[in-house]
């Protein structure tokens, strides 16, 4: 299996519960917690675009600010391990030098935390904004 930038990932075993494909339910309530704690952990300006018909690599999109680069680094750390706890793998996280941006690719969702000018540099807000934004606030419907 080659991955969206051309590295082989680690490919699980078939049959594995990380083979097991998520349902559009569990997908949306996975991002709409993570989208949540993002919340939760301080992040600014979080958005979560439903991107399905849109992009030919996810469904969702996730994408917050952070105030500092232990905060950024840290809240990707817990999308991850957030992701778990939904029996989701993780299937690859990476951050630039700087750790200004951090992506967590769950596949499906894809979750883009951001220092605030490197936000705006890549301006993802706006290339989803033809997507439809998802009401993740704490008493919205999943």
């Amino acid at each position: 299996m080659i991955d969206r930038s051309g590295i082989s990932p680690q490919t699980p075993e078939p049959g594995s519960e990380a083979c097991a494909p998520a349902t559009r339910g569990d997908s949306l309530a996975f991002a709409i917690e993570a989208a949540r704690t993002a919340v939760d952990r301080h992040c600014t300006d979080v958005r979560l675009f439903d991107v399905r018909g849109r992009s030919q690599v996810c469904d969702y999109v996730l994408v917050a600010s952070g105030t500092s680069d232990r905060q950024v680094r840290s809240v990707g750390a817990e999308l991850g391990d957030l992701g778990e706890s939904f029996g989701r793998q993780r299937f690859r996280s990476n951050a630039d030098p700087a750790s200004t941006w951090v992506v967590v690719d769950f596949i499906d969702i894809v979750m883009h935390l951001f220092e605030p000018s490197r936000r705006a540099y890549y301006d993802l807000d706006e290339l989803w904004s033809d997507a439809v934004e998802i009401d993740f606030s704490r008493g919205s419907e999943a």
